[in-house]
């Protein structure tokens, strides 16, 4: 009985470091937001109706969720945001938001019959992602109707409904200052990309690519829990993602070839990045994109995906499986 009282406390004590883990995730990131005004931007919903947020701005309160259909907490916390936009009333727009990484619209039409879902959603291209500084899922993000972010956050509680509470009764403006997010290019194959530095997790600063004359270079972009977290709701995806690693890692012996992994920042931190690392014995440098800048230049919204890069910058190949990744890996080889 000692022994079963134990484990239940150590697995109390680990559930509620996981939830205080993502709460201070989402707050961090939140951090540098709150009292800014929100960005003015238009959206899409998966059904073709146009939400244009700047025009909200200084009339309504604005409650965005960020979510996923793999994200277990984010289905937990359905109940509690129908109920939100079941009671929003006339003085707060409720939006979800799905975060568009390693999911699909026809998963996410899914959900919502399943769970009989009524408020509007959209799919991110990342874009909102960068907007409102997304690291966790679910994230909450709370405007009020004076235009501004009061309220950032990872848990349904009382903190979040207090901020919805307040967000209603913040006083309108007819003049809230204008956040338009900047543009940012994109590449494609075909297209050649601008020089730029990445910092790796030793510290160093190292070229995109170019690093050596001649030398083509493979971006395998990636996530740290993919193989883990998604081994039971995913299982292919989880396999797809352990079958890229294994081999990246026996490709990466080619010194003709140069390697870089870019971890996505969703759900990982530098610390978790670096036990990725070590466990799987991973030699290439692995940078991790937490601002997410590195999967929207490229466009990538899914993991496994491979890019290789010419030792011009120009994009030679794209790739979300490990089998086809050798065709694109020896066509940049005999471009030298």
């Amino acid at each position: 009985m000692r022994y079963i009282i134990l484990f239940c406390l150590l697995l109390a004590c680990t559930l509620a470091h996981a939830s205080e883990s993502g709460q201070a995730r989402a707050e961090s990131a939140g951090r540098s937001l709150i009292g800014r005004p929100a960005p003015r931007m238009v959206l899409k919903t998966i059904d073709g109706q146009t939400i244009d947020l700047g025009a909200l701005y200084g009339k309504k309160a604005v409650y965005l969720k960020f979510w996923a259909t793999w994200c277990v907490p984010c289905r937990e916390q359905m109940p509690h945001f129908e109920r939100a936009y079941e009671q929003a009333g006339p003085d707060m727009a409720v939006i979800a938001v799905d975060v568009g990484f390693d999911d699909s619209v026809k998963a996410v039409r899914k959900l919502r019959k399943q769970l009989g879902l009524g408020m509007p959603i959209v799919f991110d291209d990342g874009s909102l992602g960068e907007a409102f500084h997304l690291r966790v899922t679910p994230q909450h993000v709370v405007i009020g109707r004076d235009g501004r972010i009061l309220y950032v956050g990872h848990e349904a509680n009382a903190r979040l409904d207090a901020a919805l509470a307040q967000a209603r009764s913040s006083a309108t403006s007819d003049a809230v200052p204008a956040v338009v997010p900047k543009d940012e290019p994109h590449y494609a194959v075909g297209d050649r990309v601008p020089a730029f530095t990445v910092r790796a997790l030793d510290g160093r600063s190292l070229p995109a690519f170019g690093a050596r004359p001649g030398q083509p270079t493979v971006l395998l972009f990636l996530s740290p829990w993919c193989e883990s977290y998604l081994a039971k709701s995913r299982p292919s995806l989880a396999q797809s993602c352990r079958a890229a690693r294994e081999r990246a890692n026996g490709l990466a012996r080619d010194r003709h070839v140069r390697w870089l992994g870019i971890a996505s920042g969703l759900w990982a931190s530098r610390a978790e990045l670096a036990s990725y690392q070590r466990e799987h014995h991973i030699a290439m440098p692995l940078v991790l994109d937490d601002s997410g800048a590195l999967f929207r230049r490229f466009r990538v919204m899914h993991v496994p995906t491979f890019i290789v890069l010419d030792a011009q910058g120009r994009v030679v190949h794209r790739s979300e499986d490990a089998d086809s990744l050798r065709t694109g890996w020896l066509s940049a080889v005999t471009r030298r």
